[in-house]
């Protein structure tokens, strides 16, 4: 029995008080009842405030209302008991055989189980990484990198239409300055003082001299455009690369630059003139997103007649929308904190609603750490952490898994030495490890023939304590999988892949699930191998979220 099952009876037997006139509830039966597994297992399977919340309102004793309600909960198939704790609290104790029947589900849905249709039919823009094309991915963007498609995943498991996207940063002074740092390297000289440095602007430099031996004898306003040409064209592809290799990939790549040439801006101001939200003052033209909480309005058009920043965003949220999108989700690193009032306060200009129309995440930086000491320095790019390094360090599933473990609000102190190791302490590697377990069990089932078989299944059997408290845990996954989308919280996905995992070695421990010897195969082990295969889907589902491998041997 499924959380969502549980909620389903409670509700079922509220209904039928209230049908009988034994309980008035003014506002009606609630659609849902939120069930919680206790902090102390001996309390029972779950637990419920339900009583204390509809109790005032029913104009009765909560504790009353808790009994009326438990007594009509232990008549209910699939319940074995439900007391009243406390002040009108239920705790409640699920049948064997009622929790063994979910394994069989489980097995039969496949990669769908923890899937849902809350979001079907809204269409999502995912905006991450759009790292700037002037160096490879530095490793906040990896973070986002990491973050991002596993947000994607789980955002398409509960029936969103995703596209993911990537904004080019293509149009600006970065890009003058990556420029110019190019052709000085052609050109045997220093960097400029605000320019890169690092051994890949060298790699770039030669390859663009490669393709154009005449480029240094060109006038300096056409070499500065070969290189900014050909070496924006070169480290974007680069970043497209490292990205692909790292397991993302994006539906779009929105290049800046376009904004400003085709007119869109002009449009955006246009429309937000139309909803009254612009006004003249000093010779520049305003937006007035103080209107909307932002801490003073914002200049679009600048005195001297030149677009500023926020010009764009309001060209590309714009843009968004009218492409169809029902929320814009993009993703910031720390350093665009004092963004946020901003955009927010820009979408309502647009007469949308922040933070569902527009959802802005910041996270955090990433330390990478080894032998007790900060990380500062990359030989390839020279004054940053890369992704590339990264995955040299530690490999990809580490990588990915450790930097989507955590919340993206908490600053993450990545210990190499722990990612790479081949032990339990390695989160990653003790989740796959237990994959890959639960995989070797089913192979030595084969062999000992001991066949998965639904129609000789006996849930009942499933009754011993390890049984049932990963059975729990399983019934747990599509509750965690929502609740991670809505709060946009992959971590949530990581954390209780280790709670499972933990609770399978613990069901391990203390039950037999093969045959020993001449032992002849029972019930009770096509049971219990039932229970391994539906852990096992469980844990590559979510290992399939976060975009990290499943592995069948280690």
């Amino acid at each position: 029995m499924t959380p969502e099952q549980l909620s389903a009876a409670i509700v079922g037997a509220l209904t039928s008080l209230s049908e009988a006139g034994t309980i008035t509830l003014p506002d009606g039966v609630p659609a849902e009842v939120l069930v919680e597994r206790p902090k102390v297992k001996e309390h029972g399977d779950y637990a419920t405030n339900i009583a204390l919340q509809l109790a005032k309102k029913a104009g009765m004793n909560p504790r009353e209302f808790a009994q009326l309600l438990a007594d009509q909960l232990g008549a209910a198939v699939g319940i074995a008991s439900a007391e009243i704790a406390g002040p009108g609290f239920l705790n409640i104790r699920v049948e064997a055989g009622a929790q063994g029947a979910l394994a069989p589900q489980i097995v039969a849905a496949g990669t769908a189980y923890g899937t849902s249709d809350l979001y079907a039919g809204q269409k999502v823009n995912l905006e991450f990484v759009s790292a700037n094309p002037t160096g490879p991915i530095h490793i906040g963007g990896v973070r986002w990198a990491a973050v991002g498609d596993s947000l994607g995943r789980i955002l398409t498991a509960i029936g969103a239409d995703v596209t993911r996207e990537y904004y080019f940063n293509d149009h600006g002074m970065q890009i003058d300055r990556y420029s110019r740092s190019l052709l000085a390297n052609a050109r045997g000289e220093d960097a400029p003082e605000d320019g890169y440095g690092g051994q890949y602007i060298a790699d770039i430099a030669a390859t663009v001299l490669a393709k154009h031996p005449d480029a240094l004898t060109l006038p300096d306003a056409e070499a500065l455009e070969t290189f900014r040409a050909e070496g924006v064209d070169l480290m974007f592809g680069e970043i497209k690369k490292s990205l692909h290799e790292f397991g993302v990939d994006f539906d779009v790549y929105f290049h800046e630059n376009d904004l400003h040439e085709s007119g869109a801006v002009e449009r955006a101001i246009a429309r937000l003139r139309e909803l009254g939200m612009m006004y003249e003052q000093d010779d520049a033209t305003w937006l007035r997103t103080s209107d909307f909480g932002d801490d003073k309005d914002r200049v679009v058009i600048k005195s001297d007649g030149q677009p500023a920043y926020i010009s764009g965003d309001l060209a590309y949220y714009l843009n968004k929308r009218e492409r169809g999108f029902d929320r814009c989700i993009i993703m910031l690193g720390a350093d665009h904190h004092g963004y946020v009032s901003r955009m927010l306060a820009m979408c309502a200009a647009f007469g949308d609603t922040p933070g569902v129309n527009l959802e802005l995440l910041i996270g955090q930086l990433v330390n990478l750490v080894r032998d007790g000491e900060p990380l500062r320095m990359s030989k390839r790019a020279g004054t940053v952490i890369s992704l590339e390094d990264l995955v040299e360090a530690i490999g990809i599933d580490a990588a990915r898994y450790a930097l989507a473990r955590y919340s993206t609000d908490s600053t993450i102190d990545l210990d190499l030495d722990l990612w790479a190791k081949q032990d339990s302490d390695n989160p990653v590697y003790y989740v796959q490890y237990a994959h890959a377990r639960l995989s070797s069990i089913i192979r030595n089932a084969v062999d000992l023939g001991v066949v998965i078989d639904e129609s000789t299944f006996d849930p009942s059997l499933l009754a011993v304590e390890q049984e049932g408290a990963l059975l729990r845990a399983l019934a747990d996954y599509p509750r965690i999988v929502a609740r991670a989308a809505e709060l946009r919280e992959p971590h949530r996905v990581a954390r209780y892949l280790e709670d499972t995992a933990a609770a399978f070695h613990k069901f391990y421990d203390v039950a037999h699930v093969l045959p020993k010897g001449d032992e002849e195969p029972s019930d009770l082990h096509r049971a219990r191998l039932m229970l391994v295969a539906a852990t096992r889907q469980v844990i590559a589902n979510g290992l399939g979220l976060l975009g990290v491998s499943a592995p069948e041997r280690m």
